[in-house]
């Protein structure tokens, strides 16, 4: 995969659709360079946001399938589905981390071989992945 392509966790696919000047100085260059590069998105951010906005514990301006559909359109970012491989790396992972969808997105940065832009400070602190913030 090329250089500058990166998976993008949920709270980063959300800034970088919605609110970028949330992003880090690094982390806005890292999607600058994405913007041409593209990068990816796993299919489980789509889920979280949706049970987060369902939760009311983050407002969207538009739905979840909007959402999904703008970044289609967009052509930048590809959703990732989720599948059986990416579900077993995520249990075989050796790290003590409860949140599924976090360790969904370290397995598909890890299978993708490919930087995870992340704010998480459990995700940068897990060994194994490669994270940008």
């Amino acid at each position: 995969m090329a250089g500058d392509v990166i998976l993008l966790d949920t709270h980063v696919l959300l800034w970088w659709a919605l609110d970028p000047e949330k992003l880090s100085a690094p982390a806005a260059l890292a999607v600058a360079k994405m913007e041409t590069s593209g990068g990816f998105a796993s299919s489980i951010s789509l889920w979280e946001i949706g049970i987060k906005a369902k939760r009311k514990k983050i407002e969207l301006p538009l739905t979840v399938d909007e959402l999904a559909r703008r970044i289609k359109r967009g052509g930048v970012v590809e959703i990732l589905p989720v599948d059986t491989t990416i579900w077993l790396r995520s249990v075989a992972l050796p790290w003590n981390h409860a949140d599924p969808a976090d360790r969904v997105i370290v397995a598909t940065a890890l299978i993708e071989g490919i930087p995870l832009l992340t704010k998480d400070d459990a995700i940068r602190g897990y060994d194994g992945v490669r994270c940008v913030w």
